[in-house]
This record gives structure tokens, C-alpha cells and sequence, in this order.
């Protein structure tokens, strides 16, 4: 199949030209010049329009689906939970999104992903976690995995990789959603996060810390932490160790964006913690912006009013608050994907998975353009949308 032209976007480089993809394979398998047709091939017309990677969301909860409270999805059973994710799967997969890292409840994620390869459900390509590693009474604990001490520690995350985790994510600090924690406070000991780290990547896995706090993300980095996700806090200091410690940070702009604009229907205590922290995590992305951290793109979709389906949202606010539109495409694609660990995703190279996006108009010119693609391409088939009929 070829797609002709078009303007194909790919990383940080724009340009006209034409794709071609292998759909029995699903695999690209040249981009090359609009005026080169294999014999036999067929072929689609595409003028006005964009191909780009599908985005790759790295920070998703699918057990999550917008509830103003965690306590409305802690009394669900299994069975319950596990629809649930197959739902908001097929809902972000339709919206553009080809690749996530799913974050973890109980150990449902795991067996989403599994369910997704065999092609039982529709959803994204996936990293999955099981359980979520949190002090007793920590963040995030009603569907994770609490923890006292540095031996626990280790065990924590033995158990997530026997049930099938893919990394690990673990709870530096506090969290606007749980109650009786605070985003800028520390929660676990020093000797805690060396445990988790060390023992994540003994086997061969990659770390991943929720931090709202900059001294947080300071320890979770001395540390040896792969991620930092949402880095509310970020001061000076805090930047710099991203820096020298290679960290990427997962910014999760559209978390607090949701909460401030339903402040009515949160929570009381999601609302206290949120009026605290917008502001200010826009200025700390913006410094770590400026300072060259890599960025990654994620949405915390699932969280209050954070709705699956509305990834591509995150593009924009990443280009509103700092960085150029085609930065922010990258973001949410290329530096994603290698983030997260989806290897063959976010790119448009020949040999990768043919897992694409058609846009109406130049995503670059309008980022809004994102949240409504014309065709949804994974492994080679039409998953949402449609392309116009063959020449």
C-alpha cells in the first residue's frame, strides 16, 4: 500500500512525499518520493493531508476512566476492572493512539496486553505494569502494592515482574487523588528507592516514579530512576540531576488542566491540592524545557475528568507551554516510544510497525488538528476512521 501525496511528518523533520507499508506484515516498508510507484502496489492519493506516527501515550491508566474519586473503581471486582480497561483501551486506540505505558491496578494490565496481541480486544500496543509500589498508606495504595522497608521493597517488585510487569512504577512522593498525602512530601526512605531501582533494573526492566515534589525528584534521580512522572515541583537542582542523570520527564500536562476546569465536582481535597499545583507545574515545565530535558509525552488519562480518548490534548499543551509543535509531535511519538520500551513504534523508518496517523490539514500548523485524525492505521489495517478508495 502506498500513500502518496502527502506531507509526512517523522520526528522533528517535515517534508511532501509518499509511504508505503507492507499490510499482510504490517510493517513500513519505504518512504521515499511521491513520484515512485512499486508495479502492482496499490495505491492512495492523499492531498491536504498529513502521515505521521501513531502517538504513543507513556503515562495511561486504563482501570481509571475519569471518576472525580478513586473510591468509585476500588470496590470493582476483577472481572469488573478488566472491562473496564478493554473499553478505554479501544477508545484511545480510536482517538490516535497506537502505543502506551500502561501504570498499573491489581494485575489486569498485563493480561489487557496479552489480550490486545492475540487480538481479542482492540487497543494500543502496550508496556504494562501490574501494581503500583507505594509506602503503607501511601499514594495510589488502594490499587497497589504497599511497602515497609528496603527488603519489602525488593520483594514488591520481584512480585509485579513474576506476574508479568513489564517495568516498574513506584511512589516517591504524595498525590493530589489520595487522600491524606501531599504532592510535595516524600514518602519513601532513601534506602526504599535504592531498593526498588536497583532491583528493577538487576532485572532488566526500567523504573518509573510518580514525583510531584522537586526533593523527590532529586532522590528518585540520585537513585537512578528511568522516569519521572509529572515533576510538579522541579526546581533548579532538580533539573540539573535530570540532566546529569539522563531522567526523562513524563510532564502529564492535562492531569491538573481537567481538575482546575471541574473544580466544582471535585473532590474537596483534589480541588485544595490542584488550586496549589497548576500554575506552578507549567513553570516547571517550562524551565525544564528550556534547560534541554527530555520530555516525553503522557496524559494521566483516567485521572478526574482526564478522559480516555483525549491523548492527543497533551500535544498541545506541551507546545503552549514551551516547546515548538514539532517538538511536542515528537514528544508523543519517537521519544515516547523509546521511554516506554515499544521498539518498531513512534517512527515513520522503513522496518518499523506501520502504525500511522492520516491528518486532515498540517498537525504542525493547528496541533488540534490531532484530535480528530482521518484514518487510525495499526500493523497495517484501519482500526478508526477510513482512507479514500485506491486510484
Amino acid at each position: 500500500m502506498i500513500l502518496r501525496d502527502v506531507t509526512l511528518i517523522d520526528g522533528d523533520e517535515k517534508w511532501r512525499g509518499a509511504i508505503q507499508y507492507d499490510p499482510e506484515t504490517g510493517s513500513i516498508t519505504d518512504v521515499g518520493d511521491p513520484s515512485r510507484d512499486a508495479e502492482d502496489e496499490p495505491v492512495v492519493s492523499l492531498p491536504g493531508r498529513t502521515v505521521m506516527p501513531g502517538l504513543v501515550d507513556a503515562h495511561v491508566h486504563f482501570s481509571l476512566s475519569g471518576e472525580a474519586s478513586v473510591e468509585d473503581v476500588v470496590g470493582m471486582s476483577d472481572a469488573e476492572l478488566a472491562l473496564v480497561e478493554a473499553r478505554n483501551a479501544r477508545r484511545t486506540l480510536e482517538a490516535g493512539v497506537t502505543g502506551v505505558r500502561a501504570m498499573g491496578a491489581r494485575d489486569v494490565d498485563p493480561e489487557l496486553k496479552r489480550a490486545v496481541e492475540r487480538g481479542d480486544v482492540p487497543g494500543p500496543r502496550m508496556v504494562a505494569n501490574c501494581r503500583s509500589v507505594t509506602v503503607t498508606g501511601g499514594h495510589g495504595h488502594h490499587l497497589g502494592r504497599e511497602i515497609d522497608g528496603p527488603w519489602d521493597a525488593r520483594r514488591a517488585v520481584r512480585e509485579q515482574l513474576k506476574r508479568g510487569a513489564d517495568f516498574v512504577k513506584f511512589m516517591t512522593t504524595g498525590g493530589v487523588t489520595t487522600p491524606g498525602t501531599e504532592p510535595d512530601a516524600v514518602a519513601v526512605t532513601d534506602e526504599e528507592l535504592e531498593a526498588i531501582v536497583d532491583e528493577a533494573h538487576r532485572r532488566g526492566v526500567h523504573a518509573a516514579t510518580h514525583a510531584h515534589g522537586a526533593e523527590g525528584a532529586k532522590a528518585a534521580a540520585r537513585a537512578g530512576v528511568d522516569t519521572v512522572e509529572h515533576g510538579t515541583f522541579l526546581d533548579d537542582e532538580a533539573i540539573d540531576l535530570l540532566l546529569e542523570r539522563d531522567v526523562t520527564l513524563v510532564p502529564t500536562l492535562s492531569a491538573p488542566y481537567h481538575i482546575v476546569r471541574n473544580l466544582d465536582a471535585a473532590t474537596e481535597e483534589s480541588a485544595r491540592k490542584t488550586r496549589s499545583v497548576y500554575e506552578r507545574h507549567i513553570e516547571s515545565f517550562r524551565a525544564a524545557v528550556e534547560a534541554g530535558v527530555r520530555v516525553a509525552g503522557g496524559t494521566d488519562a483516567g485521572t478526574p475528568f482526564n478522559a480516555h480518548g483525549a491523548n492527543a490534548a497533551e500535544v498541545a499543551f506541551m507546545a503552549e507551554y514551551g516547546m515548538t509543535p514539532l517538538s511536542a509531535i515528537r514528544a508523543m511519538t519517537e521519544t515516547a516510544a523509546a521511554a516506554v520500551g515499544l521498539e518498531g513504534s513512534g517512527t515513520l523508518e522503513p522496518g518499523t510497525h506501520a502504525d500511522l496517523l492520516v491528518i486532515d490539514g498540517d498537525p504542525a500548523e493547528d496541533l488540534t488538528r490531532l484530535n480528530d485524525p482521518a484514518a487510525v492505521i495499526k500493523g497495517g489495517e484501519v482500526v478508526a476512521g477510513a482512507l479514500p478508495d485506491r486510484e
